[in-house]
């Protein structure tokens, strides 16, 4: 049922009050980063950007580089990082086949490097990866 405000707005459900105070009160006092998944143009060519932002604990940004440098190595997908400060970064994913599934590899090396502690807010991104909408009962009997 929406419920509304006393000046006419509507109220959050406090499922999500409660996550979005537990996700800042995690980039205040813990060591993780913030995944913000935005597409900029949904007309050909797409193009897509990871807004990373660092968490308060985390003092030395230089990782940030280190593994964007891996992943363009290995990604077939035409990338762009960009230096927001010192604490926020941009990385602009091109037009490609794989663009989805290399931006998720992406993102995937910085949740291995903090052991799974980052906070990933999906935006305007429709991509849904092959895990969320798994079901054993289509693969076997």
């Amino acid at each position: 049922m929406v419920e509304f405000n006393s000046d006419g707005s509507l109220k959050i459900p406090e499922s999500l009050a409660r996550t979005d105070e537990e996700n800042k009160k995690k980039m205040q006092t813990q060591r993780c980063i913030k995944i913000n998944r935005e597409v900029l143009n949904f007309s050909a060519p797409k193009k897509c950007v990871l807004r990373i932002t660092l968490s308060n604990t985390v003092s030395d940004n230089r990782f940030i580089d280190t593994i964007y440098g891996y992943f363009k190595k290995r990604a077939s997908v035409p990338s762009k990082l960009t230096k927001v400060s010192e604490k926020e970064f941009e990385v602009e994913i091109g037009t490609d086949f794989r663009r989805c599934s290399n931006c998720n590899s992406l993102i995937n090396e910085y949740r291995e490097l903090f052991y799974g502690n980052i906070i990933e807010v999906k935006g305007s991104c429709t991509f849904e990866g092959h895990m969320k909408n798994f079901a054993y009962e289509d693969y076997f009997d």
